[in-house]
């Protein structure tokens, strides 16, 4: 098995080091667009479609720095794209042209768990930035959530001629794909075992790492209804029940999330799951709990008794590996920030992406600082701004950054763009096995 699998990573590898040499370009020029509300006068928006289909904006401020921010969205988003997806996402990172940044992001040409086709085609918008509006000093290609698992494959993908100078990674899912959502089967089995109603007994019964079974109707409304139903969620703490709130904390205390992240991790765990099991590894199991060991419930050798387990496929493994785990081998300066209370993407994946980048020989191109967020989906201005400058003084001047240089950078930049400085400079995370158990 072990050998079957090494050699399905090294033709996937093989066949992407041919697929990824530089083709030549055959993309129209982006089109003057109207920047979304409340953008100055002096940032100007580009904005089409590329030839794979995917929607995307370039933001360029009047007093451009030179350097442009290639930005890869988390999610990821099912369904088809949309252009609502990149003004948001500009929107929500106003203050890189605000900071004088160029900015561009695409909404990926597909929806669902695919991180090198995501990659691509950040790496083509790149492109036609370069060839239709502005040759840039530097280029950093920024990743949050899982959009930062393609900025790291995208950092290892895309090395002819160095199309990128430093990658920031913020908020990463950066543990890839076959260690960052085991702990979303675990919620699963212990939902499951405690409610019985995601399936229904009265419902065509299916393994749980599946998601939903092709063809489901089960809508987010209807998932909803049913946590509703069992843990109480949506209501407030007085109006649940006791037997609601028991199996509530148990499920906080067992999976170790917060309560407020329980529905969304729910919702990834049956639509994202359905999505890698029916589109990525052609209905095999990605996702393994055998040898887990659940602990925090009222009564764990009942709860370790009754839910259900399931057994991984080492070829399904292998092929959702080879596109969703990073490698580590990318050849330019990396800076990971993390929240140390992220609720969605555990700050303990920071020491698996550490070890990954060790196993590359690439120890010494990393910088990871920690902050004392508990938003997952933003950290602050100040921060990025700090971020940026780190990276630039590193590629520039081979100044390293350091977690204490990175928070006197925030603080400097809190003049300009007032906002928090959380950075923790003596924080080092845990082994992602202290919060998620250990499973074979």
């Amino acid at each position: 098995m072990l050998a079957q699998r090494l050699s399905l990573l090294l033709a996937a590898t093989l066949l992407a080091a041919c697929a990824h040499q530089a083709q030549p370009l055959n993309e129209g020029a982006p089109q003057v667009t109207a920047c979304p509300s409340g953008f100055s006068a002096d940032i100007r928006c580009l904005g089409g479609r590329d030839s794979a289909g995917a929607f995307y904006l370039i933001a360029m401020p009047k007093d451009w720095n030179g350097h442009l921010v290639m930005h890869a969205h988390g999610g990821p988003l099912l369904g088809a794209p949309t252009a609502k997806r990149v003004e948001e996402d500009l929107i929500r990172w106003s203050i890189m042209p605000r900071a004088g940044y160029a900015w561009a992001a695409s909404s990926f040409r597909q929806g669902g768990v695919e991180v090198r086709a995501a990659a691509e085609d950040t790496e083509r918008l790149r492109r036609i930035f370069v060839q239709h509006v502005a040759k840039p000093q530097l280029t950093f290609l920024h990743g949050q959530s899982w959009g930062a698992s393609v900025a790291a494959k995208g950092g290892e993908m895309f090395t002819q001629g160095k199309p990128y100078d430093a990658l920031l990674l913020s908020n990463g899912v950066i543990g890839g794909g076959t260690r960052s959502y085991d702990f979303r089967l675990d919620l699963r089995v212990v939902y499951q075992y405690l409610c019985n109603n995601h399936p229904r007994p009265d419902e065509p019964q299916y393994p749980l790492w599946q998601g939903l079974p092709e063809g489901s109707t089960l809508t987010r409304a209807d998932l909803d209804q049913r946590s509703k139903d069992c843990l109480g969620l949506g209501l407030p703490a007085a109006e649940r029940s006791a037997e609601q709130a028991r199996k509530l904390k148990t499920i906080v205390d067992v999976i170790r999330i917060p309560e407020s992240s329980v529905a969304g991790h729910l919702n990834w765990a049956t639509f994202h799951f359905q999505d890698i099991s029916s589109k990525r590894t052609q209905g095999r199991n990605v996702f393994s709990n055998i040898g887990v060991v659940y602990r925090g419930s009222g009564n764990d050798a009942a709860l370790n008794a009754g839910v259900l387990r399931y057994a991984a496929d080492p070829a399904a493994v292998a092929r959702f590996g080879a596109d969703t785990d990073p490698s580590g081998s990318i050849p330019v300066p990396v800076l990971a920030v993390h929240g140390i209370d992220d609720p969605i993407a555990f700050v303990e994946l920071e020491s698996v992406w550490e070890a990954t980048m060790a196993r590359a020989g690439r120890a010494d191109g990393l910088v990871q600082a920690f902050t004392g967020d508990n938003n997952h989906s933003y950290l602050s201005d100040a921060t990025y701004v700090s971020a940026l400058a780190g990276l630039t003084a590193w590629v520039q001047q081979g100044r390293k950054p350091t977690p204490v240089t990175l928070d006197a950078g925030c603080k400097l930049a809190q003049a300009s763009f007032p906002s928090p400085c959380r950075f923790k400079p003596d924080y080092r995370p845990a082994a992602l096995e202290s919060r998620v158990p250990t499973r074979r």
